[in-house]
């Protein structure tokens, strides 16, 4: 049955691509990749990190995503916290799994974003 998983697709507001393509591809270091031609005309963008595709669609009803999220494995949790904070990024913490350090930040058009420690071998 299912294989994998292709992308993540995250919403925002048009006009938005600029300030998300700071967050995602300058302060989070992802790699912009091109849209399909049929695809460009739509606004938004494509990027990707390890193998991993997100893809920033317009909505034109757009709502942030305060519940529903994706959840990034990081080599080194503390160090982009420290990263995120330098950049004005407001950190909160999650201590309800007592095996999983995580934290939570909501991107520039308020979507909410896991970081969560890679698992050790």
């Amino acid at each position: 049955m299912l294989t994998g998983l292709d992308h993540i697709q995250l919403a925002l507001p048009a006009g938005a691509e600029d300030a998300m393509r700071d967050f995602y591809c300058g302060l989070l270091g992802m790699t912009e990749i091109a849209k399909p031609p049929p695809l460009a005309g739509r606004g938004g963008f494509w990027a990707q990190v390890a193998g991993m595709q997100v893809h920033f669609g317009i909505d034109p009803d757009f709502h942030s995503a305060t519940k529903a999220h994706p959840a990034f494995l990081v080599a080194d949790l503390a160090a982009l916290a420290r990263h995120l904070e330098q950049a004005g990024v407001t950190i909160m913490w999650d201590r309800s799994l007592p095996d999983v350090a995580r934290f939570f930040v909501s991107d520039p058009v308020g979507n909410r974003i896991e970081f969560m420690a890679q698992p050790k071998n």
